[in-house]
């Protein structure tokens, strides 16, 4: 009987299934995909993309379990085991939508569920530690899905002295680099982060920038009951506090330089009660300033931290459906254009759930994903744990 993992290693063309949750904790993409190659010669194909939101229970729960004030270890595990079961119904109907069956499957990528990032050492009995911790067992996965699964990306970047984050510019490098422009890659999820792609080179550098959905997903819940502010539409009736703006620009998360990363820890419930404590009254103005608060913030790190400046700006994520934080980024970036990955044949929403196909693939390639120029590690980490069905 030959052993699982020669089919994996295999050269060749492989269908891999990538899923994402981001720290907005609003659901899990799927996108089934079929590769050939690797780096700068790799060849991509979308074959099915699904996204399936969390329901308002699941969501509480993983909310809970991503403070320090309300989670607890019983709650990490079972949301462990839980959200194994929840991917892999989500990756199911990728397949569907593509057409194939689980048997089609070479490998999947699942980044999991992201409830403690500590990319900065904290003492813990007596030794300065850092850690990343992401949950959705892929035991669970390989099980339902009778697929090898790679998982736990970040964990490796992070034991070298990176920072685990972020992961998107081993996918902008290699779909988006251009022989003769800068550009800057912007995904807009949870966390804002963006990857700085010089001409003809591999990506120079890369890091988050602030909160971009995670903080406006919170404000509409709060505020409004929903879990989101559909098309920014409250928030393009009110007018941002600038002052409150320029406050939490001066926090020392954003003065920082790259390499840096970000998430619940600095911009999670705590410092969501803070801006309610502190902005105006009025739902539309603090729902207007939070959405501020990204553009100012993404527009800040292109002119800090890009030299020369972009030829453009090329979003992705959950953020470029709303109009309100596009035109305010527009407005921060101008004179540099902003556009969407799906000018370039790429759907902006399944994005990250392909760049997780990608890093399982390059996985299986024997490739060391990891980018030291962009998380600070001592060397390139390879990325990635494999947890065989």
């Amino acid at each position: 009987m030959s052993h699982p993992l020669e089919r994996l290693l295999c050269p060749g063309p492989r269908v891999v299934a990538g899923l994402m949750s981001g720290t907005s904790l609003d659901g899990v993409d799927a996108a089934v995909v079929r590769l050939d190659g690797s780096g700068a010669a790799l060849r991509l194909e979308t074959l099915g993309f699904v996204s399936r939101p969390y329901d308002a229970e699941l969501r509480a729960a993983l909310a809970a379990c991503a403070e320090v004030a309300t989670s607890n270890v019983r709650l990490v595990s079972q949301l462990h085991a839980r959200l194994g079961d929840v991917f892999a119904d989500v990756a199911l109907a990728a397949l569907d939508a593509a057409g194939l069956g689980p048997g089609a499957l070479d490998l999947v990528g699942s980044h999991g569920q992201t409830v403690q990032h500590v990319p900065v050492a904290e003492e813990v009995a007596g030794a300065p530690t850092r850690s990343t911790l992401q949950v959705g067992s892929p035991a669970v996965l390989a099980a339902r899905l009778g697929t090898p699964v790679v998982a736990d990306f970040r964990a490796g970047d992070v034991a070298l002295g990176g920072q685990g984050a972020p992961l998107a510019p081993t996918l902008d490098g290699a779909l988006f680099a251009h022989a003769d422009e800068t550009r800057v890659l912007l995904n807009l999820g949870g966390i804002a982060n963006l990857t700085v792609l010089p001409p003809g080179g591999p990506p120079r550098s890369a890091f988050d920038t602030g909160p971009a959905n995670m903080v406006l997903d919170a404000l509409a819940l709060r505020l409004t009951g929903r879990p989101y502010d559909e098309s920014g539409a409250l928030a393009a009736q009110g007018t941002p506090d600038n002052a409150l703006v320029d406050d939490v620009l001066a926090a020392p998360f954003f003065r920082a330089a790259p390499p840096k990363s970000t998430g619940r820890e600095d911009f999670g419930a705590p410092f969501v009660d803070w801006l309610v404590g502190r902005g105006p009254s009025s739902p539309a103005d603090l729902l207007a300033t939070a959405a501020a608060v990204t553009a100012r913030s993404v527009a800040e790190a292109v002119r800090r931290f890009v030299d020369p400046a972009p030829a453009r700006v090329i979003a992705s994520g959950g953020g470029v459906h709303n109009p309100t934080l596009m035109g305010r980024l527009a407005e921060a970036l101008a004179p540099v254009p902003l556009e969407t990955t799906a000018a370039y044949g790429l759907d902006p929403d399944a994005k990250e759930a392909v760049l997780f196909a990608l890093l399982a693939h390059e996985w299986a390639n024997g490739v060391r994903t990891g980018l030291p120029a962009v998380t600070g590690a001592s060397r390139p980490a390879f990325q990635g744990s494999l947890t065989l069905p």
